[in-house]
Formats: structure tokens, C-alpha cells, sequence
């Protein structure tokens, strides 16, 4: 298969086993900064994925609550395939990041309400779910020993 420019095109999802975290990208900044995406895999590809409601309401609910553990967290954005998010980060290695990721997921299972679920704050905000977050984060947490194990 040709060489692409989008990193995860290039990787064999049949070949993976979420859920798991892995490095997606490191860049070093013309000033010497480093960021560090990770992809945080909740389903296995194309065999299972969250369904809407839960990956808005994680997005929403991990951006706001991951930044009550770090200030380096740039972004928590959702894949469009539905099985994960990208966490970009500045320069949060793995054995910082892994904490600060199981923290979150405890956070979204403590939460009484999605962040940010409202007309004002939000372009579709009746498009959530509370109880699905805590869903799919109480099964991503229960698979803690595996998220370092990327490949099957």
C-alpha cells in the first residue's frame, strides 16, 4: 500500500486491538516545543463504535475535565469512524499522559451533567449523552491493563 500523509491512514486497523492508547504523531516546533497526539481507541475497528450521543458527550465532557489535570492538553477531538478521540497534547509523554487519561474517565463517571450541553455553548446540544459517556468510559476503564497493548 502507498505511503500517506494522514499517519493513522497508514496503519492497519485490522491489525489492532482496542482498546488502547498509542503515540499517533510527535512534531518538534520550530521554537523547540513538542506536541504529541495520541489516539485513544475505545472499539475495535471496524467491528464496533460508539454511537453518536457518547462521543459527543466524551469530547465535550474530556476536554473539560482533562484540563482540571493538566495545562498541556491543546485538544480532545473525536474520530470520525466513531472508535476513539485524539488527545493532542504539549509534550505529555505516555507515562504522564496514561494517569491524566484514567483520571478523566473516573471524572466522566463522577459527572451529574455534559459540559457545554446547551444552544448557547454547543452547535447541536441536545445531542448528548450522559449515561453512554459513562458507558463506554466505565468499559474503556475496565480494560486499564490493556491500553498500552496497541497491536493483537
Amino acid at each position: 500500500m502507498e505511503k500517506m500523509n494522514v499517519e493513522s491512514f497508514n496503519l492497519d486497523h485490522r491489525a489492532v486491538a482496542a482498546p488502547y492508547v498509542r503515540i499517533a504523531d510527535r512534531k518538534i516546533l520550530p521554537g523547540g516545543d513538542t506536541l504529541i497526539k495520541y489516539d485513544v481507541r475505545f472499539t475495535q475497528p471496524n467491528n464496533a463504535h460508539l454511537d453518536m450521543p457518547a462521543v459527543h458527550s466524551i469530547e465535550h465532557l474530556s476536554a473539560e475535565l482533562m484540563r482540571n489535570h493538566t495545562d498541556k492538553l491543546i485538544d480532545f477531538s473525536p474520530m470520525g469512524c466513531q472508535t476513539g478521540f485524539y488527545a493532542l497534547t504539549l509534550g505529555i509523554e505516555p507515562q504522564e499522559f496514561m494517569p491524566i487519561l484514567e483520571a478523566t474517565m473516573r471524572d466522566i463517571l463522577e459527572a451529574t451533567e455534559v459540559p457545554a450541553a446547551n444552544e448557547v455553548q454547543c452547535g447541536w446540544g441536545a445531542h448528548h449523552s450522559l449515561g453512554a459517556a459513562q458507558e463506554a468510559a466505565r468499559g474503556f476503564l475496565a480494560a486499564r491493563s490493556e491500553w498500552e497493548q496497541v497491536m493483537a
